[in-house]
């Protein structure tokens, strides 16, 4: 059997565009799947980590927080690796990373991440209760007697009132102490008296 030339022409051709393609599509998808930019971030530092890079042309880095500046742009070759430190915060705090490839856009990334608030910086432990002055140790030392007593006793005995003469005299009672010798000079009275009128009579009875 023989095979027209035209037809060993156009399988060749075609067997040449097949490699052509082939050739084409590897080289494509070697330079994309060699470009590996992986990064991580936390509530306390974002992680660089950009390999494979093509170290023929200037790649370039920028990482913002908030919009400001955490690295700087900075160009690298092949590889970047570093760890950036966040700044403190106590709400959330949104990351960009901006990796631009030297050799096509299509190998360059555009990313967004958010860092978390550190558990430490919302959580405050409650202050330590302020203890009070301690009251002093009591004295164990007896007291000291005074040497001189504070108030010497009085020696004068207090004044005896004495009544004013002008003073009306009081009315007297049963119970003043007169009263037994006057009734003594009562009973003398009588006695006299009863004595007086016996020696009458015996002086008339004898004269009779």
């Amino acid at each position: 059997m023989t095979i027209p030339r035209r037809s060993l022409r156009a399988a060749g051709t075609l067997a040449a565009a097949a490699v052509v393609g082939l050739t084409g599509a590897v080289l494509t998808a070697g330079p994309a799947a060699a470009h590996t930019p992986t990064w991580a971030v936390t509530c306390s530092e974002v992680s660089l980590d950009l390999t494979a890079y093509n170290s023929k042309v200037t790649n370039q880095v920028t990482v913002t927080v908030d919009g400001k500046d955490l690295l700087p742009t900075e160009s690298f070759g092949r590889e970047f690796h570093k760890k950036l430190e966040l700044p403190k915060h106590d709400k959330e705090l949104t990351v960009h990373l901006v990796v631009k490839a030297g050799d096509g856009d299509n190998f360059s990334r555009d990313e967004t991440k958010s860092a978390p608030v550190c558990e430490d910086a919302t959580t405050t432990p409650p202050p330590a209760p302020s203890e009070g002055t301690p009251s002093p140790a009591p004295s164990t030392e007896p007291p000291t007697a005074s040497a001189k007593p504070s108030e010497e006793p009085s020696t004068s005995a207090p004044p005896v009132v004495t009544p004013s003469p002008s003073s009306p005299d009081l009315a007297e009672t049963g119970s003043s102490s007169a009263t037994p010798v006057i009734a003594g000079a009562a009973v003398a009275v009588l006695l006299a008296g009863g004595g007086i009128m016996w020696s009458v009579r015996k002086r008339r009875t004898a004269q009779d």
